[in-house]
């Protein structure tokens, strides 16, 4: 929210009372309680009448610092984020007070409270990371004409009279509460959610409040209240409703953040590494739940406008098969139901008139998992809707009558996430989908929810409600999942979310279009997400919208099939490759084949997402933070630690240019040619190509040739990779333990005359050994069978004997 006229002035009729002196300072266990004047206090007459704030500054965890800002104190309302949902807080803070200065010190973070002047300042152990200076907090009165663009008020739902035909009127005044950061020289700002626009997002107004507005513009899908930046902390805005964030962009060297309400709440996360700031935030948000394995394989769907027939379904199932390209997952979109009938939860008769029957043998025949679509609407014409009705189960208007409107589905009503009765109802229809054979839905929607003249069962709070409907609503089917088929066995691939919505795993891009620019947009959205606590993201291949060309397409494959997660879908045409050639088969069964030999690495750091929140897509400044040219860039990306992916976003003729870090980096798929970092890369890159590089000092662990799915024994008959391992290093590969953990595998040290191999645990087979880098004359192989002469310019490759622990590579 902008309350400014430029610097010094207040926009016309706004009123500000800024936090100004501390009047008492009353300590606690893990923190202090602040008494914050907002005038001047020179005598006890200046203390009559307020506002007066109380400010908490405190540490609920190792390495973080929240600061409370209440006006008026009330019970909280519903509902809030919850915090510590599947990982314990950490319990380490030290108090002190001298001369007017009070300190919380907690994991390398420290505040530093002073009272007159009121300021907080936030330090490490060698320097000020940000601060919240004097008048940086404060309240503010705003007429509503100046609120009449925030997404709240200017959203559709809000206007539209189909929908909210007697809309209650605007107050005359708003009330916010604001607090401001300050953005040092040099200092870069991330996240916020999944935001399609720059990457970096200094200059930008974000507000925090999910819409459905496609990937070309600046709204999005899932808005979540964090950033991280490049100077070693992160903000999480500890409020589920509409947040508005200004990055620089009202006061170009500040943060300001503004809820409308009488409280604020955010934290300051510190960490030495990136990823140890988005382990201690999902550890007060949630970490996502462990993912089986057979959800990392290929997904294909029926796309949306298309035909839905059992010959056409069976047909791109084969026609995949025979081309090497194997699905692992079936998604059937929306037409699996009636038209106008979404959401029945009924197959149509007419295209399934036997869908248990039917769903068994494409199962049986390609081994596939079956994906249906849903979401939380019931359209009027849906045969439950009336259903609906009768019990209470939608979202009402405050006369007491369902909430509809037309957009979407013809008179759609909305299920009250927060009635046990109609999640019951809900869950209950999806339960008689899994009976017929179904393994996973696709939970779309979730973003379009009322907030205006409505009201929920158990009195939420509409506007706090609007994006925190998506975490609860992917959580609701999550659970019915995780009941049926275990810990570990659960997805959904969902469009919707907020903040804590991590937990509930996978979600998509949403709507994209069939362009270049679309590609880049989806990878910037996915990076944005990734940096804002989840842990995985997918997007259509090929664009959503429109045909894309051969080209575009290609490029999307081999950019889909190096995401965490990989779905065929379009909105009018299908996205099997031999609808662009036959040529783009053979380059999706070539790079599916190396994403399934990859399955070892990929699981591990999966796990690893589940164990300490840290994402598999990840930004190059997470991995490469002293390299500051990295900072920039989004459009490549690491996937995991040891893997750089640079999709290509122009045509086949065309030069694309992207960058390595320091150290010698060897091409995945062309291990003859390693390159000396740090350098720019400028090369045109064939259709059926991607540019990979390992990371030197990376151990890969690859599965056998041909497997044809994701899910196999991901600790037998393993293929290891050793980079460019320099003298008197070491390095350790972890893998699956197969039980939802990881262990060490294998650990690699080099000294000047040889290379040793040990195998950690005994639970794994290790078939044969690559070593990259290595120069000169290959004296013996002890442990293993081997050339003992110049390796070739690919590595040297060791068939190791069966029931060897340890591999000695001489030279």
């Amino acid at each position: 929210m902008k309350f400014n006229d430029g610097f010094w002035l207040l926009k016309h009729g706004v009123k500000a009372y800024y936090g100004l002196q501390v009047t008492q300072v009353k300590p606690e266990e893990d923190g202090f309680n602040l008494q914050v004047a907002t005038r001047p206090i020179r005598h006890r007459g200046d203390t009559l009448g307020g506002p007066l704030l109380s400010v908490k500054v405190h540490s609920p965890t190792e390495g973080v610092i929240g600061v409370r800002i209440d006006h008026f104190r009330h019970h909280e309302q519903l509902p809030s984020i919850p915090l510590f949902p599947n990982a314990d807080p950490i319990r380490n803070v030290s108090l002190s007070t001298t001369e007017g200065v009070s300190t919380v010190s907690t994991g390398g973070l420290t505040a530093e409270i002073t009272e007159n002047p009121y300021t907080i300042t936030f330090k490490d152990q060698t320097r000020t990371l940000t601060s919240a200076g004097f008048k940086h907090q404060g309240i503010f009165d705003v007429p509503s004409r100046w609120t009449l663009g925030t997404a709240a008020n200017s959203s559709c739902l809000a206007l539209d009279p189909s929908s909210n035909p007697n809309p209650a009127p605007l107050p005359e005044t708003v009330r916010y509460v604001h607090s401001e950061l300050n953005i040092s020289p040099g200092e870069l700002v991330y996240g916020l959610g999944e935001q399609f626009g720059a990457f970096v997002k200094n200059g930008q107004a974000i507000s925090v409040w999910n819409r459905d507005g496609g990937t070309s513009s600046e709204q999005a899908y899932k808005c979540i209240p964090f950033y991280i930046t490049n100077r070693n902390y992160g903000v999480f805005i500890n409020h589920p409703g509409e947040v508005e964030v200004e990055v620089g962009s009202e006061k170009v060297s500040r943060v300001g953040v503004s809820v409308a309400g009488e409280t604020l709440e955010y934290f300051i996360i510190y960490g030495k590494t990136p990823l140890d700031i988005l382990e201690r935030y999902t550890r007060m948000t949630g970490r996502p739940a462990l993912l089986p394995a057979w959800t990392f394989g290929l997904w294909l769907s029926t796309s949306f406008l298309t035909s839905y027939s059992s010959s056409t379904v069976s047909g791109f199932l084969q026609g995949m098969k025979e081309r090497d390209c194997p699905v692992r997952v079936f998604h059937l979109d929306c037409f699996w139901m009636k038209q106008y009938e979404w959401c029945s939860f009924t197959f149509d008769p007419e295209n399934f008139p036997d869908p248990k029957a039917y769903l068994t043998e494409i199962k049986q025949k390609y081994n596939v998992k079956i994906c249906l679509w849903i979401n939380p609407y019931i359209s009027q014409i849906s045969p439950i809707f009336d259903e609906g009705v009768k019990e209470g189960y939608f979202i009402k208007r405050t006369d007491g009558t369902p909430w509809q409107w037309d957009l979407w589905q013809p008179g759609l009503a909305t299920l009250d996430v927060t009635n046990p009765a109609a999640c019951k109802w809900y869950t209950d229809k999806l339960s008689a989908l899994l009976d017929l054979g179904v393994d996973t839905f696709k939970t779309d929607f979730g973003e379009r929810i009322p907030h205006a003249s409505i009201r929920y069962q158990d009195g939420s709070d509409p506007m706090r409600m609007h994006n925190a409907y998506a975490v609860v609503y992917n959580e609701l089917v999550f659970n019915l999942l995780e009941k049926r088929f275990g810990k570990g066995e659960a997805v959904v691939f969902a469009r919707a979310s907020a903040a804590g919505g991590q937990r509930f795993p996978v979600h998509w891009g949403g709507d994209c279009e069939s362009t270049f620019e679309a590609m880049a947009e989806a990878l910037r959205g996915a990076l944005s997400l990734t940096v804002s606590g989840f842990a995985f993201a997918s997007h259509d291949i090929g664009g959503f919208e429109g045909h894309p060309p051969p080209e575009i397409y290609q490029r999307w494959v081999a950019f889909g099939l190096f995401s965490s997660h990989s779905r065929l879908h379009g909105s009018s045409s299908y996205r099997v490759p031999w609808q662009y050639g036959e040529e783009a088969a053979k380059t999706m069964a070539k790079f599916l084949d190396a994403k399934h030999r990859l399955m070892p690495y990929i699981y591990t750091h999966a796990i690893q997402a589940h164990i300490k929140g840290h994402p598999l897509p990840r930004a190059m400044f997470l991995e490469f933070l002293e390299d500051r040219t990295t900072h920039y860039l989004d459009r490549q990306y690491m996937l995991g630690p040891s893997l750089l992916v640079a999709p290509v976003f122009v045509p086949k003729d065309e030069e694309t240019e992207y960058y390595l870090p320091a150290g010698r980096w060897t091409s995945f798929f062309h291990p003859e040619r390693t390159v000396q970092g740090p350098v720019w890369i400028h090369e045109t890159v064939p259709l059926d190509e991607i540019p990979v590089w390992v990371r030197p000092g990376s151990i890969l662990c690859l599965g056998p040739d041909g497997m044809g799915r994701p899910d196999y024994a991901l600790n037998q008959d393993i293929e290891l990779h050793v980079y460019e391992l320099g003298e008197g290093h070491s390095v350790t590969a972890s893998i699956s333990d197969g039980c939802g953990g990881v262990v060490d595998a294998v650990q690699a040290d080099r000294t000047a005359a040889e290379i040793v191999l040990r195998v950690l645990n005994n639970e794994i087979s290790i078939s044969s050994i690559v070593v990259h880098g290595v120069q000169g004359d290959i004296r013996g192989v002890v442990g293993g069978e081997g050339v003992p002469a110049v390796g070739d310019e690919s590595g040297i490759k060791v068939e190791v004997y069966r029931g060897y622990s340890e591999v000695k590579i001489q030279f």
